[in-house]
């Protein structure tokens, strides 16, 4: 898939991260990785994201990423991978390298490690990503690599595979002045945690979609939900919000790092064996988890 390819691909529908799964020893699991990317390959998400930040980049060794994206190659049939890629440019392009030569169709470059950075060392960082691989990049705006419009387009007047833009601050005032700015040279997408309380506003501000953690888990709700918010289905997309998102969302704030966690036990919930986050994350408590068991069996009625 070339970068225009991807472009398309990624603006076409919803999308969604796989969590990462791990055995009991913590190592990668790719035999039941494969079984749950396969299935939610068949819910119809335009493009899936191998060891995103819901697949807990943070946490594999640069190595394991392109693992990772083998593995989602082999059982997402036609769906697109998209690769997690981040750290110093350095890492990131090593990381980026290797996801290409592993299969993936794109990658999504997360921000950087620790420190803040400024605009031209952030414009100097994604270019050399860029620059280091053929196929489509997407930068993730938020945290520490907040990209301000001037820089965007600059990237985008000498990045030709530089093709998507993912907002993760909320800000809409900036982003609507990024979409405005940049019109269709970039696709973009709302990258919020648990994005579809953030659908409607995005999507006014000239954003085509956004991707979904809870499709992890969920996926037959989390497209009708999506179909819903491009239909303007107001009504529909309230009542989803009330019997589902908001109890989630109030079960994922209980603790730091619940938004991947919660995520994960869902999967698990639905018979996957997805094991437990790394370090430094935490797991749900066995009372959480039947808070959210019920809350999936609330939904399948």
């Amino acid at each position: 898939m070339d970068h225009q390819d991807m472009k398309a691909a990624i603006g076409a529908g919803l999308l969604s991260f796989p969590v990462t799964h791990f055995d009991a020893e913590g190592q990668f699991n790719a035999e039941s990785y494969r079984r749950h990317v396969a299935w939610l390959s068949e819910y119809g998400a335009a493009a899936l994201f191998a060891a995103g930040g819901t697949g807990e980049f943070f946490s594999l060794q640069p190595h394991e990423v392109p693992q990772v994206v083998r593995a989602a190659k082999e059982a997402a049939g036609a769906t697109p991978i998209i690769a997690g890629c981040g750290y110093g440019t350095e890492i990131a392009v090593s990381i980026a390298r290797s996801v290409e030569e592993a299969g993936a169709d794109g990658i999504l470059l997360l921000p950087h490690y620790l420190i803040d950075a400024p605009q031209e060392g952030l414009y100097r960082h994604i270019k050399q990503v860029c620059a280091s691989i053929g196929i489509g990049v997407m930068v993730y705006n938020r945290d520490n690599s907040v990209i301000q419009p001037d820089t965007l387009a600059r990237l985008c007047d000498e990045c030709p595979n530089l093709v998507g833009f993912k907002d993760g601050t909320g800000d809409i005032g900036m982003i609507r002045q990024v979409t405005a700015t940049l019109g269709d040279r970039l696709t973009y997408l709302g990258g919020m945690p648990t994005a579809e309380l953030f659908a409607e506003a995005y999507l006014s501000a000239g954003f085509t979609t956004y991707s979904s953690a809870v499709f992890n888990f969920v996926p037959g709700l989390a497209m009708e939900f999506y179909k819903a918010v491009r239909g303007n289905d107001r009504a529909r997309c309230e009542a989803i919000l009330h019997e589902f998102f908001y109890p989630f969302m109030r079960l994922r704030s209980r603790v730091k790092g619940y938004a991947v966690s919660a995520v994960k036990a869902g999967v698990r919930l639905q018979g996957f064996d997805a094991g437990p986050v790394r370090p430094p994350l935490t797991d749900l408590t066995a009372e959480e988890d039947q808070m959210l068991q019920a809350l999936i069996d609330c939904v399948k009625r």
